[in-house]
This record gives C-alpha cells, structure tokens and sequence, in this order.
C-alpha cells in the first residue's frame, strides 16, 4: 500500500445489513402478504429505482402514517441483521492498513445502533444528521470531509446500488466498488462505469480490493 492512508466507506443497507426483515415489517403492519410486498418492491425498482413507488403498487399511499407502529414492530438493528461476512471484513480491511468509514443514507439513531452491533468504524454518519443523502452531490463531500479531506482517489465506496453508489461516488472522483447483493443491485439493466470493481461479497471484497487499487493506480 501507499504511504498515503486509503479509505474505504461503506454503505450500509445490503452491504453491511441484510433489509429482508424491515421490509417484512413494512408488509405485516400493512397488511399485506409479504410476497406481495417484496413483489411490488421488485416492480417499483425496476420501473424507477425509488422503493416508495412500492406503496402505491400494494394501496397503501399513506405508508407514512405506518411508521411509528414499523419502528416498533422492527425495533432496530439486530445482530441477525448483520450480513455474516460485515464484522469480519471490516476486521480484516483494518488490519490491512485500511482506514474505516460507514457513510449512508439512513436516519440519524441508526449509528449508534451499529455500534452496539459491533461495527466501529473511524468515521461513521448517517444522512439525517449530515442533511443531505445520496445521490446528491454534496453527500460524498461531506463523506471526504469527515474523513479530513483526503484525496478523493485515495477513497473507495462500497454500496449495492449503480445509481445511489457506484455512479456518484464515481462522480466524486472516487474508486467505487459495487457489491451485487440484494434488490437493487439484481434488478437492474444498467452497467457500471469502468474501473468498478464488482464484486458478489465483502469477502471478495477484501481478496480483491488491494490488488485492483494497485493496478488501478498503476493504470492512471
């Protein structure tokens, strides 16, 4: 590795936790089959990316009125949550000299949950507190300047989605990895730019990160 410190930022929604059981609970407090659910959820990011459209689709446009009794029934992040390869890839990434962020969109309280879970990056934030969120601009500013302003080359972002992810971190001036997992990440017809790295899991993420940053540097 360079003398320079590289940063790697994560997302956290199929990256880091697995959302299978949130959207369970979106569709048992609707009351609706969560087949249904999970089916409209796959309609609404095929047709426009936003999983909101999936409210419409099931009837229930007033989703907003729901989440109190969600936040409730979900409780918050679980350890059952955690995708079994996070803490050992985070574990692994900082004993290779990598320095640790977890940037993402999601409300505020959600960090310190992930801290009672074990995930302790250096720097970790979510969108609500930093009053912006992906795809803006401005969101993967923030994350740099959270992190003391490094070169945005010397960042990689890991996230499951092109079009919130791979595309602006890329825009940034990042490195961007796409992790192919969850929803989002299948349900798409888009590529990635070149020079992603793609990858199926975090551990092939930390078996490949080292050696595609080097020959990414070696082929600027």
């Amino acid at each position: 590795m360079p003398d320079r410190a590289r940063w790697v930022c994560l997302d956290v929604g199929e990256t880091l936790i697995d959302e299978t059981r949130v959207w369970s609970v979106w569709a048992d407090v609707l009351g609706v089959t969560r087949l249904t659910f999970m089916a409209a959820m796959g309609a609404a990011i095929a047709r426009t990316g936003e999983f909101t459209d999936a409210f419409a689709l099931v009837e229930r446009p007033d989703y907003d009125a729901y989440r109190p009794q969600v936040r409730d029934a979900y409780a918050g992040f679980r350890s059952e949550d955690l995708y079994p390869d996070a803490l050992s890839t985070l574990d692994a990434l900082r004993d290779a000299g990598y320095r640790l962020a977890v940037v993402a969109n999601q409300p505020a309280y959600r960090a310190a949950e992930l801290r009672a879970l074990g995930i302790q990056p250096e720097v970790m934030a979510m969108s609500e507190e930093l009053g912006v969120h992906k795809p803006a601009p401005h969101f993967f500013g923030s994350c740099l300047e959270l992190m003391g302003s490094p070169r945005p080359a010397d960042v990689v972002y890991v996230g499951d989605r092109l079009d919130n992810d791979v595309l602006p971190s890329t825009a940034a001036g990042m490195r961007a990895v796409w992790l192919r997992r969850g929803p989002w990440a299948f349900i798409t017809l888009a590529q990635p730019p070149e020079g992603t790295l793609v990858v199926s899991s975090l551990v092939e993420l930390v078996e490949q990160l080292t050696g595609w940053w080097d020959g990414e540097e070696g082929s600027a």
